[in-house]
């Protein structure tokens, strides 16, 4: 169908349906997740194939205010279907009365069967004029992603009417797309800011991500037999502009290298931006697929987007997928959007940081905004306390709709103190969060922390002696439990699912057995796992000692001194992957365990079996001057040591 023909079919059908829609949003089916009436918390659907005839999917959403309080509301609408290279147009939808309703769909920039997206919005506050930095490549019709190298370029329009009609589109190529950037190319997808504090306050700053490509472009689109090249870097930019959009040009720019091994430290991405109460622009990004442990990194800059203090750093414990995060100031604590699985896209969470973006609430703390699969997102202020939230959502599919949520101040998690905490004894650890309200129960060696197996938990603060990467080493505890089902999660170190590096132990009592998996990552090879069971859950009540050990080629299980082996995987047991260190729970907090655990402790090396009978019957040493020799040697090398006999501070 000829593009025209199906703008113009598309407008009539809108028309026709656009009373239905509106009324349909007001109605309990509407809702996304039908719940009782939350005062400062409401959403709706946005986009929906279903609802906006001549789309089969819309992705990539990115939301502003504008100086007369419009909120506008930009996504990808995907012609023929949810592929990332299709027929794509920039579509937006308008709210005049702060998100509570909304004009019908509007097309921004056709596609006209390429690929027009990853839009990127900024408000001028001086002018009123609403930019919009775009990105461009060949569209395809076969559903696969865009060639390599692919053929991104910038683009931008504006509007001065509030959105209600846009500028034809400007090549931005001249200015911002050096010749080194020569494969992949990405404006935002999220808003962008203008700067209000300092010497260059009325700056327009938005992120880009782009890669370079060492070999050269075909005139034909198809490489020779052995290809043309390889991506060699990846690079996160901010591109400003001093006199509101009419020129561009490329600031703080942090380019990470890619070896021709295919293995690399960072690929910072999908960079969202918010200005601090001191004039310094945190610059938080989706951090995809290298070696440095999280899929969050961050950055900051002090001189308006010109250089960036310091690399991006990776952010090991702060748990999402891969995925496009935002995220905004709102009164004293800036908010960051994102799922909160760290493996998969769904559980869309609201997180705080009280401290500028230096650190940020773990999940136990954040807001849920649904339990749903869910993608990306983008905030928007609203009012002094009031902001909103556009993001993927679906019971099925994180990309089944956009949803557009309003939330106040009040409906997030308050800020909340300090966890109880129980004693680290490893060297220079701090000391461990108990969580949920695990209790002190009699235990082995003194006392033992008893768990409810519905949120109770120990967590320990990350420190980089915790990721045993590819070492040898012996993970080692006392477990007493009766539950005859589910999870039963006892230590887990790293990352989650089944591609993640990992640790972990864990009853099966439905199984009836006792677990322990190691998954690795090696070099640019796929993912692989070796595990070891026991015969028989030892859900019996009574105290029993289980170590896991590896070492000498062998992974092998412990269980009360008897040993099953099986041969071990080479690779890092703690890369890529968000990390975290758990008694008690997994790490995407959906298995909780249900009984007492007692004297858990981790060494970087693998033990020798005499080693190993000693931490099963001889008491944990309090310090040097009480140890044998024996156990003195044992923790040594000690990088986990959980007595787990005292909970300091109140629940």
């Amino acid at each position: 169908m000829p593009s025209s023909l199906r703008a113009r079919l598309r407008s009539t059908l809108t028309t026709v349906l656009t009373t239905v829609a509106l009324l349909a949003l007001t109605t309990p089916a509407a809702q996304a997740e039908p719940a009782a009436p939350d005062p400062g918390f409401e959403q709706q659907v946005l986009f929906k194939a279903s609802q906006d005839p001549g789309y089969a999917c819309f992705r990539i959403p990115a939301v502003v205010k504008t100086t007369k309080g419009t909120l506008l509301a930009f996504a990808e609408g995907r012609v023929n279907d949810c592929s990332d290279a299709g027929d794509i147009d920039i579509v937006l939808k308008r709210s005049t009365d702060d998100g509570r309703t909304w004009s019908p769909l509007q097309v921004v920039n056709e596609g006209a069967g390429d690929t027009h997206g990853n839009p990127a919005p900024i408000v001028d506050r001086e002018t009123g004029r609403i930019v919009l930095a775009e990105t461009y490549n060949t569209g395809r019709t076969d559903g696969r992603n865009c060639d390599v190298p692919c053929d991104r370029t910038p683009h931008m329009q504006h509007s001065d009417d509030d959105g209600r009609t846009w500028s034809e589109p400007r090549d931005l190529s001249a200015e911002i797309l050096p010749p080194n950037w020569n494969s992949w190319y990405a404006t935002g997808p999220v808003h962008g800011i203008q700067l209000s504090r300092g010497k260059h306050a009325g700056r327009l700053v938005f992120g880009v991500n782009t890669e370079t490509w060492d070999g050269e472009r075909s005139e034909m689109g198809v490489p020779p037999a052995g290809g043309w090249g390889r991506v060699s870097a990846n690079h996160a930019a901010l591109i400003v502009s001093d006199d509101g959009g009419d020129h561009w040009r490329i600031g703080a720019t942090d380019s990470w290298s890619i070896p021709a091994e295919g293995t690399f430290r960072q690929k910072p991405s999908e960079i969202t931006m918010t200005e601090r109460a001191d004039g310094t622009i945190l610059v938080s990004g989706r951090e995809q697929d290298g070696t440095d442990l999280g899929h969050r990194t961050q950055a900051f800059s002090r001189d308006g987007g010109d250089t960036f203090v310091s690399p991006f750093q990776a952010l090991p414990d702060l748990y999402t997928p891969q995925v496009q995060g935002s995220t905004l100031r709102l009164g004293n604590r800036i908010l960051l959007a994102c799922p909160a699985d760290p493996d998969r896209r769904r559980t869309m969470m609201i997180r705080s940081s009280y401290d500028a973006g230096r650190t940020w609430d773990s999940v136990d703390r954040g807001t849920v905004v649904t339990t749903d699969w869910s993608g990306y997102s983008d905030l928007v202020g609203i009012g002094r306390d009031t902001a909103g939230l556009m993001y993927e959502g679906g019971a099925v599919d994180a990309r089944d709709e956009i949803r557009f949520a309003r939330f106040t101040e009040d409906w997030l998690q308050p800020r909340r103190g300090p966890d109880p905490t129980t004693a680290d004894r490893a060297p220079d650890a701090r000391r461990a969060a108990v969580l949920g309200g695990a209790r002190a129960t009699d235990g082995v060696f003194g006392g033992a922390l008893d768990f409810d197996g519905t949120d109770d938990a120990v967590r320990l603060p990350y420190r980089d002696q915790l990721p045993l990467r590819t070492k040898d080493f012996t993970a080692s505890l006392w477990f007493r439990y009766t539950a005859t089902t589910g999870e039963q999660p006892l230590l887990w170190m790293g990352g989650v699912g089944t591609t993640q590096p990992q640790v972990w132990l864990r009853g099966e009592p439905a199984s009836d057995r006792i677990q322990g998996l190691i998954t690795v990552r090696d070099g640019a090879s796929a993912p692989r796992s070796a595990s070891v069971r026991t015969t028989g859950a030892y859900n019996d009540g009574q105290w029993h000692h289980l170590a896991l050990r590896r070492g000498g080629g062998q992974l092998t299980l412990f269980i009360d001194g008897t040993a099953a082996s099986t041969a071990d995987v080479p690779g890092s047991v703690s890369r890529n992957s968000p990390f975290g260190v758990h008694i008690g729970q997994k790490l995407d907090s959906r298995a909780h365990f249900t009984g007492a655990i007692d004297d858990v402790r981790v060494y970087d090396r693998a033990l020798s079996d005499a080693e190993v009978a000693d931490v099963r019957t001889a008491p944990a040493p309090t310090s040097a001057s009480t140890a044998t020799s024996a156990s003195a040697a044992v923790t040594r090398d000690t990088v986990l040591w959980l007595p787990m006999d005292r909970v300091s501070g109140s629940h």
